[in-house]
């Protein structure tokens, strides 16, 4: 389980220089016509942006480098974890947190400072009964204050139970192959098809991040 540690180099953390490692592999050009894997990254990049932009206003907008910045780094920081001897920080909530607590509080704060009635009318929904009224309040106050842990656990919890996952086929895989080799095929043949699964889940746990940061933007914009 050496890969849900945070790892050290002479004592010193080295979950900084991990998380900064990722934004250099993306590649840029300077040229006028671009190849055709800078060509991919911006049509992708394109696509990503304009799908979950496409339903804010113009302040919701100004937001969207920011956005695209966000799922391009989980995605990368996914993808990179999944290879052999690597260290993934999203499988530590404290990251997640961290991530996640700023993004929401910046945009409830611009919810609460633009659109103070729309916000306020969030916590009790129209046609409530009185007696129900301070039970709806603290239960939307509290379902509201939720919303970053859920977006964290969310990431971590998916994100560490496909690498635990690996982990233990992957050991068991190791184990069978001195004793019996059609099992070792098999179980050899589930890791395979669950690495495939695991890209998968580290590209959608990327997007989904950033969509559920996206909508409660726009919720308060």
């Amino acid at each position: 389980f050496a890969s849900f540690i945070a790892p050290t180099i002479l004592g010193l953390p080295a979950a900084v220089l991990i998380i900064l490692f990722p934004p250099l592999l993306i590649p840029t050009s300077k040229y006028l016509i671009n190849n055709r894997l800078i060509t991919t990254q911006q049509w992708l990049i394109k696509l990503t942006s304009k799908q979950m932009m496409t339903m804010h206003n113009t302040k919701g907008r100004t937001w969207s480098l920011m956005l695209v910045s966000l799922i391009i780094f989980i995605a990368t920081t996914n993808l990179l974890g999944l290879l052999p001897h690597s260290f993934t920080p999203t499988t530590q909530l404290s990251m997640n947190l961290a991530m996640a607590i700023p993004l929401w509080a910046g945009a409830v704060i611009m919810g609460f400072r633009s659109k103070i009635k729309n916000a306020l009318a969030h916590f009790l929904p129209q046609g409530t009964p009185t007696p129900l009224i301070p039970m709806l309040v603290i239960i939307e106050t509290i379902s509201l204050l939720i919303q970053p842990m859920a977006l964290a656990v969310r990431l971590t919890a998916n994100i560490t139970a496909g690498h635990l996952l690996m982990h233990l086929i992957g050991s068991a895989t190791l184990a069978m192959s001195t004793i019996n080799l059609p099992s070792t095929l098999i179980i050899f043949t589930i890791l395979i098809l669950l690495t495939i699964l695991e890209i998968a889940v580290a590209l959608i746990q990327a997007y989904v991040f950033t969509l559920l940061v996206s909508l409660y933007l726009h919720d308060n914009t």
